[in-house]
């Protein structure tokens, strides 16, 4: 707090304090409405209800498997090349994130839209030719690949923004001038030189994916799958109770992942932090 004044000193807190009511305040009066049983007090039967029923488990787990795919989809198309246009071509780095933005312009209904339409031309067009089989196994209702590939457009200009300010802070040129030296191919460079310094940022760029994939409603709905976020309106509409219930519990599961993710990327960097000092590799 040195060298500030006390106005500075005085609204700091002020302002932590309104953001955090304004976080919280939504948050305790959603797990007031899903605790609250008229005449009977206190009562938690919506969060023990929600594993026993149907479709709960299995739209949860189809978002999570929807989400790891979508978020190894985005950093192996990212990271390479993010890496690529820094090293080789920087002149491009505008375009690139001219491109990485646009699902930003694009309203969602017209991206399904969009996707709506190549599915529905693709059978029709193609049946009699060996594509014919991957438009069906793109649309298996058991992992919707169609999902992944619509979850990674729309996740690009989050990921890249995460990726291009990890780049900023780190000197990859030097990185892999120096792996290269001692031997290393471009990959073995990337792998161990760059990525290690990239941590952070690829963890907030798995985070934000994420988070997308789990709260995305409008594409999987309209294209006609069920993963979480369309099984919580569907259950809103006769147990409204139970379907805040569920998403504060989402919302909780969220933010333990993010933890987890910071921790697992804090004790690497502290391992990584003692190696050094004690001169190993």
């Amino acid at each position: 707090m040195a060298g500030l004044t006390p106005v500075t000193r005085a609204w700091r807190p002020a302002v932590l304090v309104v953001a955090g009511l304004y976080f919280l305040v939504p948050l305790a009066a959603s797990v007031v409405f899903t605790v609250d049983a008229p005449g009977r007090g206190p009562s938690f039967d919506a969060y023990t209800r929600i594993i026993g029923t149907e479709g709960f488990l299995t739209s949860l787990l189809l978002s999570l498997g929807l989400a790891a795919a979508t978020i190894a989809v985005v950093l192996l198309l990212l990271v390479p090349a993010a890496v690529a246009v820094r090293l080789g071509a920087p002149r491009l780095r505008p375009v690139v994130e001219a491109v990485c933005s646009l699902p930003l312009v694009v309203p969602p209904i017209a991206f399904v839209a969009g996707i709506g339409t190549v599915l529905k031309w693709g059978p029709e067009h193609l049946s009699r030719t060996p594509l014919f089989q991957t438009f069906v196994a793109l649309q298996d209702p058991g992992f919707p690949v169609v999902l992944v590939l619509a979850y990674a457009v729309m996740a690009l200009p989050f990921a890249h923004r995460a990726l291009d300010a990890g780049l900023r802070a780190v000197d990859v040129r030097t990185l892999v001038e120096a792996a290269r030296s001692c031997g290393a191919g471009p990959v073995r460079a990337l792998v161990t030189a760059v990525l290690p310094n990239l941590r952070g940022a690829l963890m907030n760029a798995a985070f934000l994916t994420l988070a997308l994939v789990l709260g995305e409603y409008t594409v999987a709905q309209l294209l006609g799958f069920r993963p979480f976020a369309v099984w919580i309106v569907n259950v809103s509409g006769s147990q409204a109770q139970m379907s805040v219930a569920v998403s504060v519990l989402s919302l909780l599961v969220t933010w333990v992942l993010l933890l987890v993710l910071a921790g697992a990327g804090g004790r690497t960097s502290g391992a990584r932090r003692a190696r050094t000092a004690k001169g190993t590799p």
